[in-house]
């Protein structure tokens, strides 16, 4: 089985920081695409960024240059260091995984969700 499971959210005030980390685990072959999602209430979930197995990136336009994707192969893991938070950024951030496991079937792997909230 394949599971991925983000850690990092919390509290934060308008202007500070927040890196969120997103764990793949088990029977893995390779990763391909790894991005992060967020959700604000009675929102749809939308795209924050995602990174290429090669390392290519793209951004939600609300996000550029504040934050930043990168990812550790050797580890499984995706960050998003978060620069400069809003209060809109507030949301419940999810980590996807395109992850092609051991048998050589490749699916689509969501997390549970980390709370970010910014207010003062």
């Amino acid at each position: 089985q394949v599971q991925v499971v983000e850690s990092g959210g919390g509290l934060v005030q308008p202007g500070g920081s927040l890196r969120l980390s997103c764990a793949a685990s088990g029977s893995i072959f390779s990763i391909n695409n790894m991005g992060w999602y967020r959700q604000a209430p009675g929102k749809e979930r939308d795209v924050v960024a995602t990174i290429t197995r090669g390392g290519s990136t793209n951004y939600a336009d609300s996000v550029k240059g504040r934050f930043a994707i990168s990812r550790d192969d050797a580890k499984n893991t995706v960050y998003l260091q978060m620069n400069a938070l809003k209060p809109e950024d507030t949301a419940v951030y999810y980590c996807n995984a395109i992850i092609r496991a051991k048998n050589f079937i490749e699916s689509s792997y969501w997390g549970r969700g980390t709370q970010v909230t910014v207010s003062s």
